[in-house]
């Protein structure tokens, strides 16, 4: 179990030239490399793995792209490439690495099953699939599509997890479970954003253009939840789980059912002030659901 808070770390002493960001990075990795040791003593099968995974490495960036280069691999993408790829995209780009420590910290606050930063760092697909997207992304962005478009293959292929390369992702974001999510090309997914397996965030035909969904900062979007077409889900709202979402959600509301409906009625919905996409709040709507029954 990491020592000390896990949003707010105090520096190391050797940071005092580093940026809080930087400082944020390396208490992070110092929290892994900490962990790895542990583990590798409690259970010595997974030594040589921790040690090829975690300890050999010198940085996040170096450990977390050859730990996607390995997933990633296949026989005609070899992972030394793909090693390549990862490690000078991470490490040109401080805000893919930021984004990265984020997601981290994400995992280890609001999924109470993340034991570990190193456990999320080796073992959540949605973690992964998300930073292998970012990189694919900032290809995209490159014009270097049919790479991105192979990667955005792959990490489909290996993680159930399929992410439009052009799809915006914030940073701070859970994928729970992961398995079955699908987020379309025009879609934008903000800040501190938690989503469970099988959501979709797609079109609603073959309408070319800005055609999905637009996901505001704090949003928790419930498991096996579609929502479709250029459709605004308000900052802090909460999508239930199996929910049908075809219009705008307004900010700090809750949608359900399918077809969607507001808890409290269209005109006067009711408001919530926490941050569900950090909460994880699924259920403390119920008692104002009136169609809820059993």
């Amino acid at each position: 179990m990491p020592t000390g808070d896990l949003r707010y770390p105090s520096p190391l002493p050797s940071q005092a030239t580093e940026t809080p960001v930087e400082e944020d990075e390396a208490w992070v990795w110092a929290q892994i490399k900490a962990e790895a040791r542990r583990d590798a003593e409690s259970e010595p099968a997974l030594a040589s793995y921790l040690y090829s995974t975690i300890l050999s490495h010198s940085s996040l960036e170096r450990s977390l792209s050859f730990h996607l280069g390995n997933k990633l691999c296949s026989s005609t993408l070899l992972s030394t490439l793909l090693y390549d790829l990862f490690l000078n995209t991470f490490s040109s780009d401080p805000s893919l690495r930021a984004a990265a420590v984020a997601d981290l910290r994400a995992a280890r606050v609001r999924d109470p099953a993340c034991v570990s930063f190193s456990h999320c760092l080796l073992n959540y697909k949605g973690f992964l699939a998300c930073q292998a997207h970012r990189v694919a992304h900032k290809l995209w962005t490159q014009s270097r599509r049919p790479l991105a478009l192979a990667l955005h293959s792959r990490i489909s292929d290996v993680f159930a997890v399929d992410i439009h390369p052009a799809a915006k992702i914030g940073k701070g974001i859970l994928f729970d479970h992961a398995t079955g999510v699908v987020i379309g090309e025009t879609a934008v997914v903000g800040n501190n954003v938690s989503i469970l397996h099988h959501v979709t965030l797609g079109g609603t035909g073959k309408a070319c253009g800005d055609r999905h969904p637009k996901i505001g900062d704090g949003v928790l979007i419930g498991a096996g939840a579609t929502i479709l077409g250029n459709v605004k889900i308000g900052e802090g709202a909460k999508i239930g789980a199996g929910s049908v979402v075809l219009i705008d959600v307004p900010p700090r509301t809750t949608a359900v059912g399918n077809p969607a409906r507001l808890v409290g009625g269209k005109e006067k919905p009711s408001r919530h002030e926490e941050c569900p996409g950090e909460s994880m709040d699924h259920t403390s709507f119920i008692s104002e659901w009136s169609d809820y029954i059993i």
